[in-house]
C-alpha cells in the first residue's frame, strides 16, 4: 500500500460525516457503536457553524468567518459564527472522548476519521468581504488552501491528543466538478468565475496531503471526475458507485490497480422502500470487481463500504441501519469474498 495510506485498508465500513439530529453524544454513540472506522459527527441540524462549510470557521487558521447575505463569508475578525463553530466542534470532540474513555479505546491506536470541507468547495461556497466568491480571487483561494492545511493538521493533532487514535482525514469536495468546469454560480451575472485547471487543483490538494501527514480520503458524492482522480494519487477516493458506467469501471480499476483505496458509496443515504441487507451490498461489490476484471481479494484490501453521501437528511433509525449495514458488509468482504 502507498506510504501515505499505511493503516487504511479495506474490509471495513465507515460513514461520510453528517448525521441527523442535534445531540453530539447520541450521534457519537451510534457512529462508534456501529462502525469499525468511526468518524467525527457533523450535525448541520444545529444551524450556523455546524454544517460542512460552517465548521471551517473552527478549523481555518487566520481566516475568520462570519455570515453574510448569501451565506458564509470571510471576515476581518472573529464573530459569533466562529464562536458557535468552535463550541460545536468542541462538543463533538468531548462526546467522542467521553465515549472512548468509557469503552477503554483511548491510546489503543484505533483508526478514527475526521472530515473537513475541501478548499475548492469552500472557495466556491463562501464570499470575500468585497462580495465576490472566494474562488474568483486566485490569491484568496490559495490562502484558503494554506489555511486548510494548517488547520487540518492542528485538528488531527488535537484528536490524537484526546483519543490516542490513528487519524484519517477526509476532504469533502462535492463541488469539485463545477470548479473544474467553470460553472460555479457567481453572486451576480457580471461576476465571472473562471475554471481552475486540474493541475492546479492537484498541486493544492497534494500540498494539503503532504502537510497533514496522515492518510487522506477525498470525498465527492457527485459524478467522479476521472481526470482529477487519475492525477491525484496516494489518497483514497470516496465515490458513489451505485450505477457505474464504462468510464467509471475503467477508473475504479485503474485506481485500485495503482494501489489506492476505494471508499465505495453503495448504501443509500435515505430510507429505501425495500429491506436492505449487508449480504446484498457485499455481493454487489463482488460483482463490481468481477465486471472490472479484478481479483476479489482487493475487496478486503482496497475497498471500504460507506453510504452514498452524508446522513443528515435521513431519519435517525435509518442512519443507524445504514451504518450497521456498511460495517457488516465490510466484514463480509474479508470473510470469504469468493463465496459472495
Amino acid at each position: 500500500m502507498n506510504a501515505s495510506l499505511v493503516g487504511l485498508s479495506g474490509g471495513v465500513g465507515t460513514g461520510i460525516g453528517s448525521m441527523p439530529g442535534t445531540d453530539p453524544r447520541e450521534a457519537a454513540s451510534v457512529i462508534n457503536g456501529e462502525l469499525d472506522l468511526a468518524h467525527l459527527a457533523e450535525l448541520p441540524g444545529r444551524g450556523l457553524g455546524a454544517d460542512m462549510v460552517g465548521r471551517m470557521a473552527a478549523v481555518l487558521v487566520d481566516l475568520p468567518m462570519d455570515a453574510g447575505t448569501w451565506g458564509y463569508r470571510l471576515a476581518a475578525r472573529g464573530s459569533s459564527v466562529s464562536r458557535r463553530a468552535r463550541d460545536f466542534l468542541n462538543a463533538d470532540l468531548d462526546a467522542v472522548e467521553e465515549l472512548w474513555d468509557t469503552a477503554g479505546f483511548i491510546g489503543t491506536g484505533r483508526m478514527f476519521k475526521i472530515q473537513v470541507c475541501g478548499p475548492f468547495t469552500f472557495a466556491a461556497s463562501v464570499e470575500l468581504s468585497a462580495g465576490h466568491k472566494v474562488l474568483r480571487d486566485h490569491g484568496a483561494w490559495r490562502d484558503v488552501v494554506a489555511s486548510t492545511a494548517e488547520g487540518v493538521r492542528a485538528l488531527a493533532d488535537e484528536v490524537i491528543r484526546r483519543l490516542g487514535a490513528e487519524v484519517v482525514v477526509q476532504l469533502d469536495e462535492p463541488m469539485i466538478g463545477p470548479v473544474i468546469d467553470g460553472t460555479v454560480k457567481p453572486l451576480t451575472r457580471f461576476d465571472t468565475i473562471r475554471s481552475v485547471p486540474v493541475p492546479d487543483i492537484v498541486e493544492s490538494l497534494t500540498g494539503i496531503v503532504d502537510h497533514v501527514g496522515r492518510p487522506v480520503i477525498v470525498h465527492s458524492c457527485a459524478a467522479p471526475r476521472w481526470e482529477l482522480i487519475e492525477r491525484l494519487r496516494d489518497v483514497a477516493w470516496s465515490l458513489d458507485v451505485t450505477s457505474p458506467d464504462t468510464a467509471d469501471l475503467d477508473g475504479i480499476g485503474a485506481l485500485i490497480d495503482r494501489g489506492d483505496v476505494l471508499v465505495a458509496g453503495v448504501v443509500p443515504s435515505v430510507r429505501v422502500g425495500r429491506a436492505l441487507r449487508a449480504e446484498q451490498i457485499a455481493t454487489g461489490l463482488a460483482a463490481l470487481t468481477d465486471r472490472i476484471g479484478l481479483d476479489r481479494k482487493v475487496l478486503s484490501e482496497k475497498v471500504i463500504v460507506s453510504p452514498t453521501c452524508g446522513l443528515a437528511g435521513a431519519e435517525a433509525d435509518w442512519a443507524k441501519t445504514a451504518l450497521a449495514v456498511c460495517a457488516k458488509a465490510g466484514e463480509l468482504l474479508t470473510a470469504d469474498p469468493d463465496a459472495l
